[in-house]
């Protein structure tokens, strides 16, 4: 295996673990899978491009954008939270709250 997927899989478990660590933060929870995302992307960019697959040339752009929607869509329920509740901790959301 080349030092870039094991460089990049690490990365992956990096933010994986920081996830599982700290997620007590809904900020640093945002940034752990936007970490995990660009490690995907980075993998299967590595991927398509060593392999020469034509046919999937479009597929980590796919994944990027839906990495920037989920990153736009968890930086506005950060600042809905953040401007509701006054933290951003996870323990203080209420979700059976109307």
């Amino acid at each position: 295996m080349s030092m870039v997927y094991i460089n990049v899989f690490l990365a992956f478990i990096m933010s994986l673990a920081g996830l599982l660590i700290y997620r007590s933060h809904l900020m640093s929870s945002l940034l752990c899978l936007e970490g995990m995302m660009l490690s995907l992307f980075v993998m299967m960019s590595v991927a398509i491009l060593s392999n020469h697959f034509t046919l999937a040339n479009m597929a980590p752009i796919v994944l990027l954008v839906f990495a920037a929607c989920e990153a736009a869509l968890g930086l506005s329920l950060l600042v809905m939270v953040s401007n509701t509740y006054g933290t951003d901790y996870v323990q203080n959301l209420n979700l059976l709250q109307c």
